[in-house]
């Protein structure tokens, strides 16, 4: 495995143990007996580990926001917070920091592979919790959220607001959260616009204002009426309100920047999860092995809609919203790729597992590559 992953990469799924449980809740089915013992609330240690500034009003920010629950709700413990660990050897060293200054869980969000493995791996009696990982250990797990679900919903209302059908999507790098979020949109906007296309500009970046007020610009120059993203900051949504183009964001409520433009955000909540996995390492119920997608209600949502939305949109995407908390799944085959090439076939669900490690675009969507 490369040690040198951005965040949310997720090349391959083969580090995940065969038949794997993913639980919406954070409860595994076993943990290593003794390792994780009950620590008492003043002498615990609770460390987290950000890719990015915390003050980004996005991905960082997003769980900060989580971890200051924590806070809330175990104030006597010892808190150590690094902002913006490289994926280099400096992130191996804030992680033997962490052990050495006597934390007892340590959450990261983002993935740091064997650049983590190289530490947790000697330090068993630390619980490590890893954001979009992809491995597990006797002393490790991961969880991230199904993202794919309100992508879907706002796409169904991206399909119904557009007027050319043409869409627009700013992204990071090719990997499988912007293909399972791209297909997810795409595919709700078409199950109301049949004819709609999304073309996607990646930038290299999950934070980097001017390339992704860039690629908003270009966007929209090309016919593109709507965009979305997976950007950790608003630029392109600054450029959608002088444009008069709606947007749909992600991670946080940022229609500040864009009143008039703002759609929705695929909007995360991470204070639960945090605070129940914090609270498990302290009465010494904290499983190891856990695979942990949060859901739709559950740690990722739409965001209250925005003021250009019209109300028939509103009901029409909320009542699709209705459907998938009640156990319906949209991504049913058959799907082809932009190859031509059938991935689902008629009749075939994608499972949570299938849109957590997409590495294919589908038909209908140009600037991605088959990965």
């Amino acid at each position: 495995m490369n040690g040198r992953l951005p965040r949310r990469d997720l090349l391959t799924l083969a580090g995940l143990s065969a038949g794997g449980l993913v639980l919406p809740r954070g409860i595994a089915p076993a943990r290593a007996a003794g390792l994780f013992p009950p620590v008492a609330e003043d002498k615990a240690v609770i460390a987290m580990g950000y890719v990015g500034p915390t003050s980004d009003e996005g991905w960082s920010f997003s769980h900060r926001q989580g971890l200051l629950a924590v806070k809330a709700a175990y104030p006597k413990a010892r808190y150590l917070e690094v902002e913006t660990i490289p994926y280099s050897a400096d992130a191996t060293r804030t992680f033997r920091q962490f052990v050495a200054q006597g934390a007892n869980i340590v959450f990261l969000n983002s993935e740091y592979g064997d650049l983590l493995h190289a530490v947790s791996d000697k330090a068993k009696g630390v619980a490590w919790m890893e954001c979009d990982g992809h491995s597990l250990g006797p002393n490790r797990g991961w969880f991230y959220v199904k993202h794919w679900q309100p992508s879907y919903v706002t796409g169904v209302a991206a399909g119904l607001m557009s007027k050319t059908g043409k869409l627009g999507y700013v992204g990071s790098m090719p990997v499988p959260t912007v293909f399972s979020g791209v297909n997810a949109f795409l595919m709700g906007a078409r199950s109301v616009r049949p004819d709609a296309t999304m073309q996607v500009i990646l930038i290299n970046s999950w934070f980097d204002p001017q390339a992704a007020a860039q690629a908003g610009t270009a966007l929209i120059d090309n016919g593109c009426d709507l965009l979305f993203g997976v950007m950790d900051e608003a630029a392109y949504l600054q450029v959608a309100e002088k444009r008069g183009v709606p947007a749909v964001m992600w991670n946080t409520d940022v229609r500040r920047y864009g009143p008039k433009s703002y759609v929705s955000s695929i909007v995360l909540d991470w204070t639960k999860f945090y605070v129940g996995q914090a609270g498990a390492r302290l009465d010494g119920t904290w499983q190891a092995g856990q695979q942990v997608l949060l859901g739709m209600g559950e740690g990722v949502d739409r965001d209250a809609w925005g003021e250009s939305v019209p109300e028939p949109v509103r009901r029409q995407a909320d009542a699709v919203r209705t459907r998938m908390l009640g156990g319906w799944n949209p991504f049913v085959g058959e799907i082809k790729d932009i190859d031509g090439k059938v991935r689902v076939a008629k009749g075939e669900t994608m499972s949570d597992m299938d849109m957590y490690g997409c590495s294919w675009p589908m038909a209908g969507v140009s600037g991605l590559k088959v990965g």
